[in-house]
């Protein structure tokens, strides 16, 4: 059963800046509340059902926008599983196209994965049991069929996944949807009739899609009702494609308490982040003293291919949430812990060492249109494009091995399905992995080096994925597989 949480209407109007505003006859809705979407609880019983659809949601001012969803019209619900427990679900396919359910960060066997291998099409149904053996942790979901993965999560087709672990509480603020916020950011264009603009060309191809309005949770830069005190926000950098340099209006520290693979082991004080596309972090932020709204703001991205300079977003830093602090709304923690029960670090001396070059081929549209014809990818790794039907690398079951990255051109998040790694250094320079904690994805800008370890299985019927999770690049082939045996 879906338990819905309403969002409280806030009174603030927020206004995007001039650099994202499109030209078009409808006007942005902003100022909305913050949508919560609902959460579903996930069991180890039958009869968890969540179904992909085509949907229509008002984004701006007098006009209905096509979407997909999964039970939603658009997005989906945060599911929330239970670690120890096995969660049981059935994924139905009620659009025109064959869709997948990708449970992103989730240490689950291949066959249970959710990738390309095990895509379904309109009208059928995928049944999923993922025993949930990781720390407490945010994860994602969405489809992953290739060639289709940008189109598809472009137009609504993810979520959040919440990995609780009732034997480890964390002492953080826990009232889902009123101090502890989910927070899912995408940047969409419309055309002018109010629908999606998804086109990719050849540049697009190249940089990644960006768009010009910035959603969270499905709104344009909304406003979140929060309590004065303790507020955590669950930030999912959703885009296909753009960065984010996260950072609050006013310059004030804040606390991050957990990365992609769960918690850290202490609260580090920050005052910006840097999420790249499928990156989560918790923060925590402290409104005890605060009466006047704040608002969380990013940094320009400008991460574009070389060749490209000057062709990036612009416009400098750009409202994405205003917190709205409430005094009659009562937080749930009054204190932020000292210490956090983050899964151990670090594990073990590498077997083994594997190179992963992101390889991009730059030129314009007609060197990319030779390179195609020749039968040359201008996305691959190891200058391999992605292929189906060929498996990349064999990895045996429980071993550790040190992956080393290199991107060329721009910077690539890099993802790894099935399991969680620990950076050892970028660029050469050694990384604190207690502060970064255990990541699923890793922003590479040059060189970086990551300890990996592989506890669960996949054979070449259902293998898991490595990939650039700029999904113009995923879909372009810059991806490979592999199995766990």
């Amino acid at each position: 059963m879906i338990n819905r949480r309403t969002a409280l209407v806030g009174g603030l109007a927020v206004m995007a800046t001039p650099a994202l505003l499109i030209n078009r006859a409808f006007a942005a809705e902003t100022g909305r509340p913050l949508p919560i979407p609902p959460v579903m609880d996930i069991d180890n019983g039958a009869g968890n059902l969540i179904t992909a659809r085509r949907g229509q949601q008002e984004f701006l001012s007098g006009v209905q926008t096509p979407t997909l969803g999964y039970d939603l019209d658009y997005l989906g619900p945060t599911l929330r599983m239970k670690r120890g427990q096995t969660a049981r679900l059935t994924v139905a396919n009620a659009t025109d196209d064959p869709i997948s359910a990708h449970w992103h960060g989730a240490h689950v066997p291949g066959n249970m994965d959710g990738g390309p291998q095990l895509a379904f099409g309109s009208g059928e149904t995928w049944n999923a049991e993922l025993d949930m053996s990781q720390p407490a942790a945010t994860l994602w979901y969405h489809s992953h069929v290739h060639g289709q993965t940008g189109s598809q999560v472009y137009r609504g087709l993810a979520g959040l996944l919440i990995v609780d672990d009732p034997d480890a509480p964390d002492g953080l603020p826990n009232d889902y949807g009123v101090d502890d916020i989910p927070v899912v950011v995408q940047d969409r264009s419309f055309d002018r009739r109010g629908g999606f603009s998804y086109d990719v060309g050849s540049m697009t191809s190249m940089q990644g899609l960006r768009g010009r309005e910035i959603l969270v949770n499905g709104a344009i830069n909304p406003v979140a009702d929060v309590p004065k005190g303790l507020v955590r926000l669950r930030l999912l950098n959703g885009s296909n494609a753009r960065i984010y340099h996260f950072s609050i209006s006013d310059g004030r520290r804040f606390f991050q308490v957990a990365s992609d693979g769960g918690l850290l082991a202490t609260p580090v004080s920050r005052t910006a982040v840097t999420l790249a596309p499928a990156e989560r972090i918790e923060i925590v932020v402290d409104l005890s003293d605060d009466t006047q709204p704040i608002r969380l703001v990013s940094g320009e991205d400008t991460n574009v291919p070389m060749s490209m300079m000057g062709g990036g977003s612009g416009g400098g830093q750009f409202d994405v949430l205003t917190l709205q602090p409430r005094a009659d709304l009562t937080p749930s923690a009054t204190q932020l812990p000292l210490s956090l029960p983050a899964a151990a670090m670090p594990i073990e001396a590498p077997v083994r060492t594997r190179d992963f070059n992101l390889n991009m081929h730059t030129g314009g549209m007609i060197s990319s249109m030779f390179r195609g014809l020749l039968g040359n990818p201008t996305m691959s790794i190891n200058d391999q494009g992605y292929d189906i039907d060929t498996i990349n690398e064999q990895v045996r079951l429980g071993d550790t091995e040190l992956w080393r990255i290199t991107a060329n051109i721009m910077a690539h998040p890099f993802h790894v399905h099935g399991t969680s790694f620990q950076v050892v250094s970028r660029n050469g320079r050694t990384v604190d992995p207690v502060t970064q904690g255990w990541k699923d994805v890793l922003l590479v800008e040059g060189r970086a080096e990551i300890l990996v370890r592989f506890d669960k299985p996949a054979d070449a019927a259902a293998p898991f994925m490595y990939h650039c999770h700029i999904l113009e690049h995923e879909d372009a082939g810059m991806m490979g597989q592999f199995t766990v045996s």
